[in-house]
């Protein structure tokens, strides 16, 4: 016997299954366990640039002319190995930047095309995105030759503008500046199926009732980005899928004109592929063999490309000209009677009972042989839901006018989640204030900020009344789509003046100070009610021992009820911050998971959400001045106290209810503490707990002081991107 061999796998050194298996990880043997993944995600070792790399300067260096001249050519240049339906990659490119975009949903601001997160599982491989890894692997050399000044994000979303401005369609406007994750998404959550394309009764109360479906979620089954195209759950019935329609758009943002408009713009090009038996399709990108180099459902049958690609199921062309910005859509869809079919894949699609043979579009491959064109069940809605049939008579008969709305409408697909009109990079960023941007005007940095701080430390506002305020403001903020926060102070407006999560009254009555003060001042309220909450950190500070300054930029505007798409701003509405031990009803998901769900939207890692959890805590800034987990003597001050009573070994924690604790004395059995589940997962979580821990020393109450400063301004400045 060989002395070095190792038989079998027994002996082997590597740990089989260390890097590709989860079974034996934290989570999967306590399932229960508080998951801090999503605050850790994109962490910059997983990112392979240098750490002084900066996208959003690099893009700017780019020859944005060269590189539009590049994808035009690029459209018709047919490759030999994914040749061009018709000999332009338009419709792919124009589907590639829809599917990107697409996922963008309003509830949270999570999906949408500001990250690339398309080349990473589970995106990569949704079967709705069959072929587009193609899409992608037909721009690399594209990437290739403009490399870092270039980000995917921006690639995948330019190439869909340049293919639309190929084939005919005038633009609205182009915006450069979206950074490549590295590392696939933790933080979103795409529906509770185990299995592809499961009926979509799973993810509604009831499947007749399109307002029901499970929020966030904004598409109706497991892997696709909108609706089936076959009808709801597969069975054609245009009203009801009219109704999924309608809910699945409204999820995005979009009204009823949009939907419309979108719709027909994306079908106007390019078509469906379904010419062959779909179950022959190999497995998807994620997990096909190493062989396939990322690329995924393989066609065994013929070619698998041109006229013999499957992707979707149907089969078909919607327009007499496929490559072309026109008004064929309307023009196929009310000039025919349509009647239900199927396609050579067996999905089911509508065909016209009647077509002329010119009107029928030519195949992708052979333009001497015609095809009979196709609408989706979806698209048969566009003319059977009484509205939808309304807005597309309009567009039929005013084609300049549907061009207009489409192009604004795909700008606004495309750019929704990118944040406000300051960050836009590039020659084509339109200047137009558009109200789902939530526009600001700039604010006034001429006035003495001291002497504001003087006033509101005199105006007999109490630390808590400071503090509250200013995190109500700051808090709405998301870091999905950059929306919210506390520039703009739209706290002030409707529908924010009025959220539960704010205290109306008590909103009221501190507005009622600040205001005045900021009139005097020539200051925004803006920056008054972020300075207020300074002087009420700097304030409590003091008290704990500490003097400390915390940093302020002025320049906030104040937006005005004109600058405010007020039912978008619904969604921003908080309905738990445990920041602040609030929730506004009992939810089925536990406090802590959406005390983290709300710490990584405002950006914060974990170690930043405990710090200010604790610090919150002890200036008494809990909803309704609740004593829950304000574990201290000294409230106002901005001691570690929550942390060093948390850790202390003198009581025993009791249930009360399932949300509600009690510390009683061991010695006295007296109550001397109350806390919620927030509260208590800092001890008990192992993470958090080490967190805790480090601040509960008698050695940081310094550092727990800086630390809180610190992320507090994270916070304040978070929709500050004129800082960045």
């Amino acid at each position: 016997m060989d002395g070095n061999k190792i038989s079998g796998t027994a002996g082997c050194p590597v740990l089989h299954g260390a890097h590709t298996n989860t079974s034996s990880s934290g989570l999967d043997w306590w399932p229960n366990a508080l998951n801090l993944d999503i605050l850790h995600q994109h962490d910059t070792k997983t990112n392979p640039m240098s750490k002084d790399f900066d996208y959003r300067e690099e893009v700017k260096t780019l020859d944005f002319d060269a590189l539009k001249k590049d994808l035009h050519a690029f459209m018709t240049d047919s490759q030999d190995w994914w040749p061009a339906d018709w000999g332009h990659y338009g419709g792919l490119m124009v589907r590639m930047a829809w599917h990107a975009a697409g996922t963008y949903r309003l509830a949270d601001g999570r999906g949408g095309a500001a990250t690339g997160n398309q080349r990473f599982a589970p995106l990569n491989s949704w079967p709705d995105n069959v072929s587009l890894d193609k899409a992608r692997r037909l721009l690399w050399p594209i990437k290739k030759k403009y490399g870092n000044k270039i980000s995917w994000a921006d690639l995948l979303i330019l190439a869909g503008n340049v293919a639309y401005e190929s084939m005919g369609l005038k633009m609205y406007g182009y915006a450069y500046g979206r950074e490549d994750i590295w590392h696939p998404e933790k933080d979103i959550f795409w529906g509770a199926e185990t299995e592809w394309l499961a009926p979509s009764d799973e993810r509604y109360d009831s499947v007749d009732d399109a307002a029901t479906m499970q929020n966030p979620l904004a598409a109706v089954q497991m892997g696709l980005i909108y609706v089936n195209p076959e009808g709801v759950n597969g069975q054609p019935d245009p009203l009801k899928t009219a109704a999924q329609v309608r809910e699945t758009f409204a999820r995005m943002a979009m009204d009823d004109e949009e939907t419309v408009a979108l719709t027909a713009g994306g079908h106007t090009v390019g078509k469906c592929h379904g010419n062959g038996d779909a179950s022959q399709i190999g497995p998807d990108p994620e997990s096909g063999g190493i062989e396939a180099q990322g690329l995924g459902w393989a066609n065994p049958n013929g070619t698998g490309i041109g006229r013999e690609t499957v992707s979707s199921g149907l089969e078909g062309a919607w327009t007499t000209h496929p490559t072309k910005w026109d008004n064929g859509y309307f023009e196929m869809l009310f000039n025919h009677e349509w009647e239900l079919t199927k396609s050579p894949a067996g999905a089911w699609q509508w065909q016209p009972v009647e077509i002329a043979e010119e009107d029928m579009p030519v195949d992708v491959e052979d333009p001497s042989i015609r095809q009979m064109p196709l609408m989706t069940d979806a698209d048969m809605a566009m003319i059977k839901d009484p509205i939808y049939r309304e807005i597309s008579e309009k567009f039929y008969k005013n084609p300049d006018y549907f061009s207009e709305v489409f192009a604004r409408a795909w700008f606004k697909l495309t750019h929704r989640d990118i944040g406000p009109k300051a960050r836009y990079i590039g020659p084509e960023a339109p200047q137009e204030d558009l109200i789902w941007q939530d526009p600001i005007p700039a604010g006034n940095t001429d006035y003495d900020v001291d002497a504001v701080k003087a006033k509101i430390a005199d105006s007999g506002l109490s630390v808590s009344d400071m503090v509250a305020t200013a995190w109500d403001s700051a808090r709405t903020y998301r870091g999905s789509d950059m929306r919210g926060g506390a520039n703009g102070a739209r706290i002030r407006l409707a529908p924010q003046k009025d959220w539960a999560g704010n205290e109306p009254e008590r909103l009221a009555r501190v507005l009622g100070v600040l205001e005045g003060i900021a009139s005097d001042a020539g200051a925004s309220v803006a920056d008054v009610i972020v300075l207020a909450g300074n002087v009420g950190v700097e304030q409590a500070a003091k008290a704990a021992g500490f003097d400390i300054e915390v940093p302020f930029a002025p320049g906030r505007g104040d937006a005005t009820d004109e600058m405010t798409d007020a039912p978008s701003f619904d969604p921003l509405e908080p309905l738990h911050d445990g920041f602040r031990n609030w929730a506004k009803e009992h939810y089925e998901i536990s406090a802590e998971e959406l005390l983290v769900d709300r710490a990584q939207l405002l950006g914060l890692t974990a170690a930043e959400m405990t710090v200010l959890v604790g610090g919150m805590r002890v200036m008494g800034t809990n909803h309704g001045g609740t004593k829950h987990g304000v574990f201290t003597d000294r409230e106002g001050a901005l001691t570690p106290d929550f942390f060093t009573n948390l850790m202390d070994m003198g009581g025993v924690w009791n249930v009360v209810s399932d949300t509600m604790y009690e510390l009683r004395d061991r010695k006295t059995d007296e109550v001397k503490w109350t806390a919620t589940r927030v509260d208590l997962v800092f001890g008990s979580n192992s993470i958090l707990r080490s967190y805790a821990e480090v601040y509960a020393q008698d050695d940081n109450a310094e550092k727990f002081v800086n630390d809180f400063v610190a992320a507090w301004t994270k916070v304040m400045n978070a929709d500050r991107f004129d800082l960045a």
